[in-house]
């Protein structure tokens, strides 16, 4: 008999043609796997990436945006500002983006503008290098200590009396090379720049370096026209009577007469009866002087004390500083104001009383 089989190929599989077929079934879904991998990774970077170029989409409008970061404000503080200030939306990718970006933890404080075309990345990259925006603090000529605290207060979110504490700091006085009571007077009135943060020895720095800039400018111009003006005196005397003159009087013209006039009476020995310097002295001043302050014994009152006051009275720009330097070249000895706010000088005492009564009955 011959076996049922017999005539039919029989294929019996060894063990190695199974390996063989594991492999390959194993192979094919390691590609899918990777596949899916690369499309994932691909539609990933996709996602982040389209977020990365994009304008953010919140209710803030069209106009730019000013936000404060504080001080020591983590990555998730940071983003929580920026959508409650609406520069940017809820949005996870801000977080992956940053990340991607090797940006999360060199985010830094302080105020920044955003504009409307900003788009995240550049939000991000903007935050990362501290671009902070810069106001302009403008310091009016012949505003004291006290006006320069309550601009920073009203407009740059400082304390007032910290500032009074910063320009009364004897140690950063002397850092800045001075050795002066206060800082009054050396304020120099001008345009500034600064940050919301920015520390207030920084900006008190800025405005002294720019009143040395200028002292020693004029000072090194035209020495020899100076002719009136005690050689005798110190800067700080100089800027004493330069912040009287800054005070009494709004007229660039005018002011190397009132210069003179003081110069005058202070080589006679005359009071200089100026009425800023007892303004000065007088605590929470309502606006109105009396002759009871007039009387009123104080450092800065020059009715009753001979000389110059105990100090400047605010912080005078460079033409009054100038007006000190060069003077007229006048024996004028008095001044009254007439109605245009201009002044009318007198050599005489005769003579300034009657332009006083002249004056006073125009004002009735």
């Amino acid at each position: 008999m011959k076996d049922g089989n017999q005539g039919k190929q029989v294929r019996r599989d060894g063990p190695a043609t199974w390996l063989w077929r594991g492999r390959r079934h194993w192979q094919k879904w390691l590609v899918l796997a990777l596949g899916v991998a690369l499309a994932v990774a691909s539609g990933y970077r996709l996602w982040v990436s389209s977020y990365a170029s994009s304008v953010p989409q919140s209710d803030g409008g069209h106009e730019p945006i000013v936000v404060y970061i504080p001080p020591d404000s983590g990555f998730a503080a940071i983003k929580k500002t920026l959508i409650a200030s609406h520069v940017i939306d809820d949005d996870i990718r801000f977080g992956l983006l940053a990340r991607r970006m090797a940006s999360v933890g060199r985010l830094q404080a302080g105020e920044y503008l955003f504009t409307p075309e900003l788009s995240h990345q550049a939000i991000i990259e903007k935050l990362a290098r501290g671009e902070v925006y810069y106001r302009p603090l403008t310091i009016p000529e012949g505003f004291n200590i006290f006006q320069i605290g309550d601009l920073l207060a009203s407009g740059f979110g400082y304390d007032r009396n910290d500032f009074l504490r910063h320009v009364q700091d004897q140690q950063l006085i002397r850092s800045l090379g001075l050795d002066v009571p206060s800082l009054e007077g050396y304020l120099f009135p001008d345009t500034y720049f600064v940050t919301r943060g920015q520390k207030l020895e920084k900006i008190v720095a800025m405005m002294v370096q720019r009143f040395n800039d200028v002292f020693a400018e004029i000072s090194k111009q035209d020495k020899s026209s100076s002719r009136s003006a005690p050689q005798a005196f110190s800067r700080h005397e100089i800027v004493i009577l330069a912040s009287i003159v800054e005070k009494e009087t709004a007229l660039p013209a005018e002011r190397p007469l009132i210069a003179a006039v003081f110069l005058n009476r202070l080589k006679k020995d005359m009071k200089l009866q100026a009425d800023p310097t007892v303004i000065y002295g007088i605590a929470d001043f309502n606006g109105n002087i009396t002759r009871q302050d007039l009387i009123t014994p104080s450092p800065y009152n020059t009715y009753t004390k001979t000389g110059l006051p105990a100090g400047p009275i605010a912080n005078p720009g460079k033409e009054s500083l100038v007006a000190v330097l060069r003077p007229a070249d006048t024996g004028y000895l008095y001044f009254v104001a007439q109605n245009d706010g201009s002044h009318f000088f007198s050599s005489s005492l005769e003579e300034h009383n009657r332009a006083v009564i002249r004056f006073q009955k125009q004002r009735k």
